[in-house]
Order: C-alpha cells, then structure tokens, then sequence
C-alpha cells in the first residue's frame, strides 16, 4: 500500500471552499462556526484578487488572521486554514508577513504549478518549513504544459518526481478545471460535467494515472451555486461529484458554502464499503485471498482491494456512514 494508516490529513481537507483574502467578516464567520460543514477554506489572493488590489487583500488577510489567531484557544477548533499565492516571489515575501500565524496556517496552495517554476516553489516551502514540516503545500496543475498533449507526459513525470522529494509537506495535489477550459475557450453548462469536455477529461485521466498512486487528488470548482439543493445547481453538482469520486478524485475545491454539504455527503462512505474495507484490511485467511462481500453481492480479494479499502475506511471515519441501503449515495 501507498498511504500509512497514520496518514488521515491529506483526507480531511474535504471540501476546500475559496474565498477572496479581501473578504470582509469572514474572521467572524469562520470563529461563529457559521459554514455548515466547513472542514478547509482557502484565502485567494491570485485569480480571486485583481492586480491592484493585492496589497489591500494582503493587509486584509493579515487582519483576517489576526482575529481568527486571537479569538481562537486550539487549531482544533477551526478548518484547515490555506493560503492560496500568485508566484514562488510571492509566497516567499508573503510568508515572512503570515509567519506569525503559522500556529492556525495549515499551509499554501501553489497555482499554475509546472517545472517553470515547481523547484523554486518547493525551495521556499522547504524554506519557511525548517525541520518540522508543519506548514504543507498544495500545488495546482492547471497550466499549458500540462494541457498540451505534447508536453504533458514529460512535464507530468517530471514533476512526480520532483514532489516525490518532498512527499511529507505536501498534502494535496490539486487540479484547476477552469483553467484547463479557459486554454481551450470551453465552459461545462448547469447540465453537463467537466468530464463532457473530452480535452479536460483527457488532461485528468493523465494526471490521475501519474500521480493517484501516490497523491490524494482533489477535483476541480463546480462553478455554479445557489440557496436550494433541488435546484440545477445541486444536481449538477451531484453529477460531477459521482464522476470525480469514481476516477479517484477526493475531495473538491468550492465557491460557495451552498456547496460544501454536498461534497462532504459525497465523501461518506456507504455500509457495505466500510464493513467490506475492514475485512480486508484485517484480514485473517491464511489459505483465500478471496472471499464474498458482507452483502454476498461482490466479491472482496485482499491483494486486489486493499488500497481501495485504506480509502473507504479513512473516509469513513472521517465523514461518515451511510447506513440505509435506502439512503442516498452521490
């Protein structure tokens, strides 16, 4: 197996909702609890922030922080708390400014994350770590030669490689959707998936086929949003959170705290997954390497299904069970 069992965190990042650093009162929120399931939430100071704006978002943030670190007794009592930067540059003169908050700060997400600029990225994160390896990174691959069928192999390879080095800081390796699109001039509608744009598709099965053995994958932003989760919205939503969890994907960035339920629901485990999980990962048969599911409607082969069953039982205990075979699975 790939993943320890002592290696939950990178699950727990579960729905990572955005939020632009400028962002006023969201210290206040986040110290009142009032996201119904927030298990992560990202300040943006890239896309999210317009060029001459970032010095304001940045003083906003520090204030952002500043609350949250005063009014707050544990890290336990908050989501993961990320910082989302705009070049290795910036995360280097940025990190000396957050140092201070480092006790609340899970870490950075690294966008447009590719060989042109991974090694200096990795440098710094290594820098602001030292040796404790408490601050984590999140790159995002979302950049053109990556996308570009001609390069993508070499370039994907090559930075396996290179995250490989510093597997212990980083938590997450991420994918970004719209920018994949914005290459291309595409926009999935209310009523299709990213997975209908067979470019994209074709970039995240590449993607996962290099790197799932040794990485969780979050999914990409589903764009659309609103206040009833029987709307299009919702069901769009719940269409793509299907696909991302049957190619690997775990856990999925968010624009909006309508939702965050949705993908934390989808990352529930059902009864069957998780009693299933737990024999094969206790496995006792000496003799069989096979044997009938709890249900007797599958079959379970421990050489087969043991890193599926390290998923199911660390999401299991993360989010939860879905006991009803009558209860609905996304």
């Amino acid at each position: 197996m790939t993943y320890k069992m002592k290696d939950t965190l990178p699950f727990k990042v579960g729905g990572l909702l955005y939020t632009p650093a400028i962002n006023s009162g969201i210290a206040e929120k986040i110290i009142n609890k009032e996201y119904e399931c927030l298990t992560s939430m990202a300040f943006c100071l890239e896309d999210a922030i317009m060029d001459n704006a970032i010095e304001q978002a940045e003083n906003k943030l520090i204030e952002t922080l500043d609350k949250i670190y005063t009014h707050t007794q544990s890290k336990d009592e908050l989501p993961l708390l990320f910082v989302r930067v705009r070049t290795p540059e910036h995360l280097k003169s940025l990190s000396s400014k957050t140092a201070m908050f480092s006790d609340i700060l899970t870490g950075y997400i690294l966008p447009k994350f590719d060989m042109s600029n991974a090694n200096e990225y990795l440098e710094i994160m290594s820098k602001i770590n030292g040796k404790d390896k408490r601050i984590y990174a999140m790159p995002i691959l979302e950049s053109a030669p990556i996308a570009n069928k001609t390069t993508r192999m070499h370039e994907l390879s090559q930075l396996s490689n290179l995250l490989l080095e510093e597997k212990e800081m980083i938590l997450n390796v991420r994918v970004g959707g719209n920018d994949f699109c914005n290459l291309y001039g595409l926009r999935r509608s209310i009523t299709q998936t990213i997975y209908d744009i067979g470019v994209v598709r074709d970039i995240f099965t590449d993607i996962i086929n290099v790197f799932a053995q040794n990485f969780i994958l979050s999914a990409p932003v589903w764009e659309y949003f609103g206040t009833d989760d029987t709307d299009k919205w919702a069901q769009g939503l719940k269409a793509e959170l299907s696909l991302d969890k049957v190619n690997g994907f775990i856990g999925k960035t968010a624009v909006h705290p309508s939702q965050i339920p949705l993908i934390n629901n989808n990352l529930r485990v059902s009864a069957e997954d998780y009693n299933d999980a737990l024999t094969i990962l206790n496995w006792d048969n000496n003799s069989f390497g096979v044997s009938k599911s709890e249900g007797i409607s599958r079959m379970n082969e421990v050489k087969c299904h043991e890193h599926w069953a390290y998923r199911i039982k660390t999401l299991g205990d993360i989010y939860g069970i879905k006991e009803s075979v009558n209860e609905k699975l996304i």
